[in-house]
């Protein structure tokens, strides 16, 4: 794969930007009447979403860099991770209690917010040990989720957005690799984790 396009797809799909992507398709590409919160209310939801699972992590990992913690904010070194994942799993876990304190809110919101800190968290423990691909992790979830979200629309067409989905982590992990960023263990072993952690997780308490 070409480094450019390699580096292009590591941005898109950065395991940040996905709560927000998988936000957006809950919100706004499944029947409108399987929630009950307001079409023209949902942008709230999204903007806390991004605010908090992209901007605070983002600006916290900003700050490690600024302050000599880290040496960038790509955090390449497995002893440079531990910090930044814990932050951002604990911004991950408030954002799913601040979802269940509002009872205007459905209640998938934090179930599927919650999913999503459970694999930031796995990743940590992971790191403290091995170096697993975040990104990996992330769109192993993401898969699991869509798979779970046919339970709440079983009328809904949801192959062609797994088969996205399925695509778009393909060709991600592919970019990991070209980029040498993991070795291919890290990478299927990050994808194949967090898929088992969201949908044994989904089975049980959803």
């Amino acid at each position: 794969m070409n480094r450019s396009l390699a580096q292009v797809l590591s941005v898109l799909f950065h395991p940040l930007l996905l709560p927000t992507y998988l936000f957006a398709f809950i919100l706004y590409y499944l029947p409108v009447a399987t929630l009950s919160l307001p079409l023209q209310s949902r942008w709230i939801v999204l903007s806390m979403i991004f605010f908090s699972t992209f901007i605070i992590p983002g600006l916290g990992a900003y700050a490690m860099v600024r302050s000599g913690q880290l040496d960038s904010v790509e955090m390449h070194k497995r002893e440079q991770r531990r910090t930044p994942l814990l932050f951002t799993g604990l911004c991950y876990s408030t954002t799913a209690y601040l979802l269940h304190r509002e009872p205007a809110f459905d209640q998938i919101f934090y179930f599927i917010m919650g999913l999503v800190a459970a694999t930031v968290f796995l990743t940590f423990v992971v790191s403290l040990f091995w170096k697993v691909s975040a990104h990996g992790v992330g769109l192993g979830g993401t898969l699991a989720i869509l798979l779970m979200l046919h339970k709440i629309a079983p009328d809904f067409q949801m192959v062609q957005p797994v088969v996205f989905s399925t695509l778009i982590a393909g060709a991600v992990l592919s970019a990991r690799l070209a980029l040498h960023a993991h070795t291919p263990a890290q990478v299927y072993a990050g994808f194949a984790s967090g898929f088992l952690l969201v949908y044994m997780a989904g089975i049980i308490g959803f």
